[in-house]
């Protein structure tokens, strides 16, 4: 039995990692096979690497008509996850 998601008010910190796993399927991104805390996604203006760090969830943007133009943004645990999601998901 899948198990539902805390409110989307809620602050990420609230969330067990099967939660945050389970959001970000959810949101179509794709666990990285060897680094278990790395997951990707893919859009055609954009593709992100998105680490579930200890204290932070940390996204790396690209462009992948250029590999070489990055983007780094960190969002604490403390945010709520539609407010993480609403600023990972608008893009670079």
């Amino acid at each position: 039995m899948a198990s539902s998601l805390p409110k989307s008010e809620t602050p990420l910190y609230n969330h067990t990692l099967p939660d945050l796993e389970h959001w970000l399927r959810d949101l179509g991104c794709e666990r990285d096979s060897e680094e278990l805390h790395l997951w990707h996604a893919k859009y055609p203006t954009w593709s992100a690497e998105i680490r579930l760090e200890i204290e932070e969830l940390s996204i790396l943007y690209q462009n992948p008509q250029d590999q070489s133009s990055t983007l780094r943004r960190n969002f604490k645990y403390s945010l709520s996850r539609q407010d993480v999601e609403n600023a990972i998901f608008a893009g670079p």
